[in-house]
């Protein structure tokens, strides 16, 4: 019986919210968990959405993180004015952690989300994450403003593995920078052979 009980527990569907974001957009977020200590935002690759984090983000919630699933603008329900600000989708995502209570907040971005998170903790200004994995990221405009913790990750021999090496270098202390073996971008990671330890990765540079 206790078994089948954490089971159903386990299972339960997250909470769908919604928050603005600074310029006059809305955000659409599936949430996980109600840990208060630390808040984590998923922002997804081109191809994915928000439920495309729903096995990391259970994950995280079972180790007590709160965490923020969203969809980026044109993507699901949410929506804004300019296209391409979806860095401002991120920090709407951290603001709504604070506003809720959270202690921190870490954003996790794969691809586009990404660079969103990227230039999200490069701008200056009262509401930033805390610590950034970026895995995959586009171009990062000015990687020497990350003051942020950073965990980067590429696979070795993806298309864009010498121009990520190269941003790489140029990002701040503290820094993690993780090469994984193969060709897989960004989420496409964690469907392969190195999705255990991408996982194990995101999971031990939140908990530090």
């Amino acid at each position: 019986m206790i078994a089948l009980v954490a089971l159903a527990a386990a299972a339960k569907p997250p909470e769908v919210v919604s928050f603005a974001t600074a310029d006059g957009g809305r955000v659409f977020a599936d949430r996980y968990g109600d840990g208060s200590g630390s808040g984590v935002v998923l922002a997804h690759g081109a191809i994915f959405d928000k439920g495309s984090w729903r096995e990391l983000a259970e994950r995280l919630a079972e180790r007590g993180h709160r965490v923020l699933a969203i969809d980026f603008r044109g993507y699901g329900q949410s929506v804004a004015p300019a296209k391409d600000d979806r860095f401002e989708d991120v920090l709407a995502a951290v603001r709504y952690l604070h506003d809720a209570g959270v202690a921190r907040g870490d954003v996790v971005g794969a691809s586009i989300g990404g660079g969103a998170a990227a230039e999200a903790a490069a701008r200056p200004g009262p509401v930033r994450s805390r610590g950034s994995s970026c895995l995959a990221p586009p171009a990062i405009a000015h990687p020497d403003r990350l003051r942020v913790p950073t965990l980067l990750v590429s696979s070795r021999d993806e298309p864009a593995a010498a121009r990520l090496r190269e941003d790489f270098a140029k990002v701040p202390e503290p820094k993690r920078v993780l090469v994984l073996p193969g060709s897989a971008h960004a989420q496409h990671v964690f469907g392969t052979e190195q999705g255990a330890a991408l996982t194990a990765a995101v999971v031990d540079f939140l908990a530090e």
